[in-house]
């Protein structure tokens, strides 16, 4: 009941200052207004000054990252085709890999598979359906790279890890699919020089 009491009065206080602050301004005479040119600011500099406010200051990354997750592609050509595309530059990368789906050149392979024509290639195959994931990784990688500022002229592929998956069972459980993780990190390069 108090309560109820109290929020009354407050309400009752308010209306009568309302009222009092427009009779107030009634009675006072018109105030001589700034010229419209004064007052107000240009459009342009208005909206920069909205754009400087709304964009906050990121770091700048001098790498980009792009991760694949549960790829359906066999771990083992992830592997070959990592070593194959590290240290390459990006374009260069995806142009070697679009080859591949070609046929024009082979990934190398380790191990007992058939012999390959190549510069320093012994044994080698052309895996398709990896080398369109990883090209699609790739093109990501270049955004990213495009978004932290990087210059694609001066970044290399320096990371290029494959690792297995969870493996997704088929249906009844007989068999698995295949799923590899795949992580590609791109940097700027950096030359060291000595001086004699």
């Amino acid at each position: 009941m108090e309560e109820k009491k109290q929020a009354k009065k407050i309400e009752k206080k308010n209306e009568k200052e309302k009222i009092d602050n427009e009779k107030e301004t009634k009675g006072k005479p018109a105030e001589a207004k700034p010229e419209k040119s004064e007052e107000k600011k240009p459009k342009e500099e208005i909206k920069k000054e909205k754009k400087k406010k709304q964009e906050p200051k990121k770091p700048k990354k001098d790498f980009a990252i792009v991760n694949g997750k549960g790829l359906g592609i066999s771990t083992k050509h992830a592997i070959n085709i990592c070593r194959f595309i590290k240290g390459k530059r990006l374009d260069v990368a995806v142009q070697d890999l679009e080859q591949v789906l070609k046929k024009k050149k082979a990934i190398p392979f380790r191990g007992e598979i058939a012999h390959k024509k190549g510069k320093g290639m012994m044994s080698g195959k052309y895996p398709e359906k990896a080398s369109k994931q990883f090209i699609a990784l790739i093109k990501s990688l270049i955004a990213n790279a495009n978004a932290n500022g990087l210059e694609l002229e001066k970044i290399k592929i320096s990371e290029a890890v494959a690792n297995r998956a969870n493996r997704q069972l088929h249906r009844f459980g007989r068999t698995q699919f295949k799923r590899t993780h795949v992580l590609l990190k791109a940097e700027e390069i950096k030359f060291n020089r000595k001086k004699k």
